[in-house]
């Protein structure tokens, strides 16, 4: 590890550095996914962390750094939501001054947030790479000290810190499985718990919408692609760090991807099983390993909830979604005959079928219709996917032809 910019050293005096200023995270062994996965699953709830995400472990352990003279020019960072706040806290216990450059389409709750803690908070651009441009201009223009969301020693070193907790906590571990956007969180984990037990397995997960270090790590070679739009924005980002590129491909055993539809469907798990609130990008690990890409049976594994910095409209959409794709929402449309009697027995129908109705919507006037006819829209609570195709085959058998109303 002579080459590299960081070393184990530095994420053990973070680790110093941060005791009294950001919480000591819980490491919970779930039933729940380890039952789903076959793997023993247990849970790193950097979701619980002040700010609801790792990113203040590094921005604390950097602020930290800055000489008299530095901390009186201030702070410069570009950011998403999640480090922003992690930067506009630890700011704001230095008595530092903060800007922080975020994307305009970054979560409200974020932005909110951030402004909350003290920064000035300015919205540009529609990625974090251009939010991150700006504020680079920022920077040089005001020369304050940019810290940067992922690729600083002191910030890697800071986010290393979860992997000393994670070795403090639990023993005889087989691996770790961590979100990566940039790959600070990751390098650092990686660092330390390599440094420690070489054998554990570090594995990293990216969304398929945002591939970055997933090509990186194919091809061996530091690559940009571009982002396509994500649930997990944490973890949208074109161009991965160059310091956490070198940690990565010496330290990672492994980088894969999940789909979008696997991360809502892991964050709405989470909500039930656990009772936790994720954000996409803080699922996308446990979604790698419920979606088997990661571990073998019976493994002991520990997964990074990296984050739970969500809008409330964004949580109620991945919920209905979820509700929809596991079979548990149905919504469907068929023709009746318009007479008194029609709606009342095919809810009958659908009643004795075990179905709970939750909206239903008559329509005597869509074009295509007959005089004597109505077209009815159903919102129906369903158990699973075979429910669904049970009350399909029923109403089918009773002469009802249904069709799909909602996504599939």
């Amino acid at each position: 590890m002579e080459d590299q910019k960081i070393a184990f050293e530095d994420i053990e005096r973070a680790a110093q550095n941060l005791i009294g200023k950001v919480r000591y995270t819980p490491l919970q062994y779930s039933r729940s996914f380890s039952e789903l996965s076959g793997r023993q699953v247990l849970l790193k709830c950097e979701n619980l962390q002040i700010t609801g995400s790792f990113k203040v472990r590094g921005a604390f352990n950097k602020l930290l750094s800055l000489t008299v003279e530095e901390q009186a020019k201030g702070v410069v960072a570009a950011s998403a939501g999640n480090h922003a706040q992690g930067v506009a806290l630890a700011s704001a216990m230095s008595n530092v001054k903060a800007t922080i450059v975020m994307p305009q389409g970054a979560p409200i709750a974020k932005v909110e947030a951030t402004k909350a803690y003290g920064a000035d908070v300015i919205l540009h651009g529609h990625s974090y790479d251009e939010a991150y441009e700006h504020a680079l201009a920022i920077q040089a223009e005001k020369g304050s000290v940019f810290v940067h969301a992922f690729d600083d020693p002191k910030v890697i070193a800071g986010q290393g810190v979860v992997g000393l907790e994670i070795l403090q906590q639990c023993k005889n571990l087989d691996g770790i499985v961590v979100p990566v956007g940039g790959g600070g969180l990751i390098g650092g984990i990686a660092l330390a718990v390599k440094t420690l037990f070489p054998q554990v397995a570090v594995v990293g997960v990216q969304t398929s919408a945002a591939p970055a270090m997933v090509e990186s790590k194919k091809e061996k070679k530091h690559k940009t692609v571009a982002c396509k739009g994500t649930i997990a924005d944490g973890i949208a980002v074109a161009c991965p760090g160059q310091l956490n590129y070198g940690l990565v491909e010496q330290l990672i055993d492994d980088m894969v991807a999940v789909d979008e539809d696997d991360i809502a469907r892991t964050v709405v798990l989470l909500l039930e099983r656990a009772k936790l609130v994720t954000e996409g990008a803080g699922a996308a690990a446990l979604s790698a390993l419920l979606t088997g890409q990661v571990g073998k049976q019976g493994e002991r594994w520990v997964t990074v909830l990296s984050g739970g910095n969500m809008d409330i409209t964004t949580v109620a959409k991945i919920i209905e979604q979820g509700l929809v794709r596991s079979g548990r929402r149905w919504e469907f449309r068929t023709v009746l005959p318009d007479r008194p009697g029609a709606l009342q027995s095919l809810l009958a129908e659908v009643a004795q079928g075990g179905a709970n109705i939750i909206a239903v919507n008559h329509d005597r006037l869509r074009p295509g219709l007959a005089l004597s006819q109505a077209e009815v829209l159903i919102t129906l609570e369903t158990r699973d996917q075979d429910h669904i195709k049970e009350l399909i085959a029923r109403l089918g058998q009773r002469g009802y032809i249904t069709k799909e109303a909602n996504f599939s």
